[in-house]
């Protein structure tokens, strides 16, 4: 069968899924400023069998408990892989988790959700980091799966039995914030900020402590990686757009960030489309980055 790595379109996935091929198709819905919305997007109306997938219950770690000093415990197979509001949980937690949706190793995962390609590619990128291939984003999420007249149910999907998924090699790379401050502003590295305009200059913050962006990051907003039709840009228009945007910058070098490691992989994403990736992940991104008085602090 054919295997999709970045984009299915919604005819696409509608073939895949009449074929009988091994398939999960997860509906990464969400809604930052009102957490339980997703999940009651998925209730009224989702992809038939699709399995949620909640950002902060699935696809991030706990936050642990209050320790000493001030700093937060767990125990070793909850010990988050990033810091930030939206920390990635331990390859081995994530794999748990896949396990106990049914996921397996040899099925191709689709993510979608209704907040253009928002959510949804913090899975695509989770299941790349887990060392699986075989997953993509439906381009132009719910929204272009309905208008194709695909067919959508509501309420609770019956449960898949568990599986055993295995971990493979990481097939992406994840940026730690040491590493971020170890070779800031050296050639060797090109952040690219995801937030929008006003939040990357700090003219505004409305969720984390401080306001400004990691010194030298390049700007980007994620959702102008997404045409007026609600689906990616063509590939040869995103390579032009970040190749403007690099200048010259050699695109294996960038390292993708926002404020909190969730709405940079639309970029990371959109450079892959265009033939410029993989690059990196700041995970942790700007939430973890001011966490750290220490680190220098850019505005404008």
């Amino acid at each position: 069968m054919t295997t999709y790595t970045t984009l299915i379109s919604a005819p696409d996935l509608q073939s895949l899924i009449a074929s009988g091929a091994p398939l999960m198709v997860f509906d990464c819905s969400f809604e930052l400023m009102q957490p339980t919305a997703g999940a009651q997007q998925y209730a009224q109306a989702h992809i038939p069998g699709a399995v949620y997938a909640n950002l902060d219950n699935d696809l991030s770690a706990k936050h642990g408990a209050p320790g000493a000093h001030g700093t937060l415990t767990a125990q070793e197979a909850d010990q988050p892989a990033s810091g930030g509001r939206h920390p990635l949980p331990s390859r081995e937690r994530f794999a748990m988790w896949l396990s106990s949706v049914g996921f397996a190793n040899g099925m191709q995962a689709v993510v979608y959700d209704r907040q253009g390609a928002n959510y949804c590619g913090r899975l695509w990128w989770m299941l790349k980091w887990a060392g699986h291939d075989a997953v993509a984003v439906l381009d132009g999420g719910l929204q272009a799966w309905q208008a194709a007249g695909g067919a959508v149910n509501s309420g609770e999907e019956p449960a898949h039995f568990q599986t055993n998924f295995q971990l493979g090699t990481p097939l992406r790379q994840l940026a730690t914030a040491s590493e971020v401050l170890a070779r800031l502003q050296q050639p060797g590295q090109t952040v690219i900020d995801a937030r929008a305009g006003a939040r990357y200059r700090g003219e505004v913050e409305p969720l984390d402590p401080v306001a400004g962006h990691i010194p030298g990051a390049l700007n980007r907003p994620f959702a102008e990686n997404i045409g007026a039709d609600g689906r990616f840009k063509p590939a040869d228009v995103l390579r032009a757009e970040f190749e403007a945007l690099l200048g010259g910058r050699d695109p294996a070098t960038v390292v993708h960030q926002c404020g909190s490691g969730v709405s940079a992989v639309p970029n990371l994403l959109g450079m892959e489309i265009a033939g410029l990736g993989p690059t990196a992940l700041f995970a942790g991104s700007w939430s973890e980055w001011c966490s750290d008085p220490t680190r220098p602090v850019e505005k404008g």
